[in-house]
């Protein structure tokens, strides 16, 4: 690693985000050297998880610092934070001048519903990838999608692999793979049922209608969200 610039780093923290599309890539880019990572949310009040533990902000949209990279983790949270103006707001403001603007998971529906991904290639959760569209977005299947300064990982678990193609990007290979080999991140899933392609029609079944409880509604309020962007 031959570049030691500073880089600040910020999430931003809603309540019932999903803890590891936060803390996963939060764990690598916090190895990045010279880093500081901030958790933004609306106040310092600690944010519930989906995980039933609550994380503690670090910073407020009000007093927060421009940060280099902008990150956006999902979960069944999002639907609330794209019909908040005040997240909204804040994320826009903070994509103005960031270096990177990256989300994981259905965090980019976020980035959608604040504009951010008019005209990009990105990816998303399998559940919620059809959702890309509506926003001006350009669909992408894969673990992590690279588009321009634009910068989006998958499900959840692929919050690590975007973090660590992240660092690639900016601190080189060698240095990501250092990160790698310090983590331990040596994939060796039990089970092949990772994706909805792999998994078998009744565990499939099962994920559709926990989800559909966990954030009734969240097809029509995302559409609802992508119709208030007016795209042509």
């Amino acid at each position: 690693m031959t570049d030691l610039s500073p880089i600040r780093v910020a999430f931003l923290l809603f309540p019932n985000v999903t803890q590891l599309d936060l803390t996963g890539p939060a764990q690598v880019l916090s190895r990045l050297g010279n880093v500081r990572v901030d958790l933004v949310a609306k106040t310092l009040e600690p944010v519930p998880t989906d995980a039933g533990f609550s994380l503690l902000p670090t910073a407020t949209f009000a007093d927060a610092a421009q940060p280099d990279i902008l990150c956006v983790p999902g979960g069944f949270g999002v639907n609330d934070a794209i019909d908040d103006t005040d997240t909204l707001a804040w994320v826009k403001h903070a994509a103005a001048e960031a270096t990177w603007v990256t989300s994981v998971c259905t965090g980019s529906l976020i980035l959608g519903a604040a504009g951010l991904l008019q005209g990009y290639r990105a990816t998303c959760h399998w559940a919620q990838h059809h959702h890309l569209a509506s926003f001006g977005a350009i669909p992408e299947h894969a673990r992590v999608v690279f588009d321009r300064n634009r910068v989006t990982g998958g499900g959840v678990t692929a919050g690590i692999d975007f973090a660590l193609a992240l660092t690639a990007a900016i601190r080189g290979e060698a240095h990501a793979r250092l990160v790698q080999l310090s983590l331990e991140y040596d994939p060796a899933p039990p089970f092949d049922s990772g994706s909805p392609e792999r998994a078998d029609a009744d565990t499939l079944a099962r994920y559709q209608a926990l989800a559909a409880k966990g954030a009734p509604g969240r097809d029509a309020r995302t559409q609802a969200a992508a119709a208030r962007l007016e795209l042509p």
